[in-house]
């Protein structure tokens, strides 16, 4: 029997809420007797006004003359980029650590424990400087950059990996990929003749994958060209050093993450999988992992929420993610304090309840349903 709320309970809720509505009008009211004490004005116009200031890394087009809402656009995309390329890294090594720290052999085990209890107990943030100014700083000049696998160049101006060029047909292989790539979980879920399709599904990211490979017209590979560097793409080495500091950190907690999970699977699942003659790493592929990932993806998520929080920590190493560019450059020349403020900090509100949301729905989705 589902018990109702009385309707005293539902008083205090309404005095609740109420009390919150008056401490955030106050607030407001305070703010704007500051403001206009001050001759300022509350507003979003400066958005549309002249940045008159570089951005060095974007992804997109930008000159000086563009607005500050282009600024806040670009270096949103450059908070996106490098928090996906850190959740991807960081889960990666992170589920390596984790099994290393389950393994029979001493001295991995204990290398793994060493990672973790080095990493987890030294700041994120001298990490990150460590990584820029003890590493990236101390490469070689352009003429003498070192040649990596696959025929990238590094060097203390960054890291240069070649480029692929797409041909005539590349933009329209490249959305045909894109369709394949938003199909592939839709196909996954669907029925037929009572059967759920399930793994074939993986069939259109192959296939993905082969209409870009097909759109690709030739491969341009960066070469050194007097004191400097032609051609490739280049990754600088503040976005390189705020990648590693962000995945390094954070993989260390998921690697103890992926451990208790592993370690929470019954014991019996290991001991059917041996019955039946399955050797190590088809047992943790295959039963272990796949019943750990149930386990893991509420504390996952709020990982990758640190992480996505966590890269306006590339202000340190100037790298242009939108506080350093939003809250630091803009808000300087605009005198805009509170609205920028308001409005990186409703960004990263959006960003992380709209990953919260895809989280906690694919948390749903490979749950145990008990009867």
């Amino acid at each position: 029997m589902i018990r109702r709320p009385s309707r005293r309970a539902y008083a205090a809720q309404w005095l609740l809420l109420l009390a919150v509505l008056a401490v955030a009008s106050l607030i407001v009211s305070d703010a704007a007797d500051n403001l206009g004490r001050r001759n300022m004005h509350f507003g979003f116009g400066f958005l549309a006004d002249r940045a008159n200031f570089d951005i060095p890394f974007h992804l997109v087009a930008w000159v000086e003359s563009d607005s500050y809402g282009r600024a806040l656009w670009v270096s949103l995309l450059n908070t996106l980029l490098v928090s996906a390329m850190a959740i991807a890294t960081a889960t990666g090594l992170g589920l390596l650590i984790g099994v290393m720290r389950l393994s029979v052999n001493w001295l991995i085990r204990n290398i793994a424990l060493a990672y973790v209890e080095f990493v987890r107990n030294t700041p994120q943030l001298v990490q990150i400087i460590f990584w820029y100014f003890a590493v990236l700083q101390t490469l070689p000049p352009p003429r003498q950059s070192i040649l990596m696998p696959g025929g990238a160049l590094l060097n203390i101006r960054g890291l240069y990996v070649p480029a692929p060029i797409m041909g005539g047909s590349g933009g329209l292989l490249s959305l045909v990929a894109g369709v394949l790539l938003v199909a592939t979980p839709i196909l996954w879920r669907l029925r037929r003749n009572g059967h759920r399709i399930g793994a074939r599904a993986l069939i259109l990211p192959l296939a993905a994958a082969g209409a870009l490979i097909a759109g690709i017209e030739r491969i341009e590979f960066p070469t050194p060209s007097g004191f400097n560097i032609t051609g490739g793409i280049q990754i600088p080495p503040e976005l390189a050093a705020l990648w590693a500091g962000l995945s390094i950190y954070s993989a260390a907690f998921i690697a103890e993450i992926v451990r208790s999970a592993i370690e929470a699977v019954p014991k019996g699942q290991h001991e059917a999988a041996h019955s039946l003659g399955l050797r190590r790493a088809p047992l943790l592929f295959l039963i272990v992992l796949p019943q750990a990932i149930r386990i893991m993806v509420p504390q996952l998520t709020s990982q990758y929420l640190n992480i996505i929080k966590s890269s306006t920590l590339g202000a340190a190493v100037a790298y242009p993610e939108i506080f350093q560019i939003f809250a630091g450059t803009v808000m300087n020349q605009a005198g805009k304090e509170v609205e920028t403020i308001v409005i990186v900090m409703a960004i990263f509100l959006l960003i992380n309840l709209l990953f919260s949301a895809f989280m906690n729905w694919y948390n749903q989705r490979v749950a145990l349903v008990e009867r």
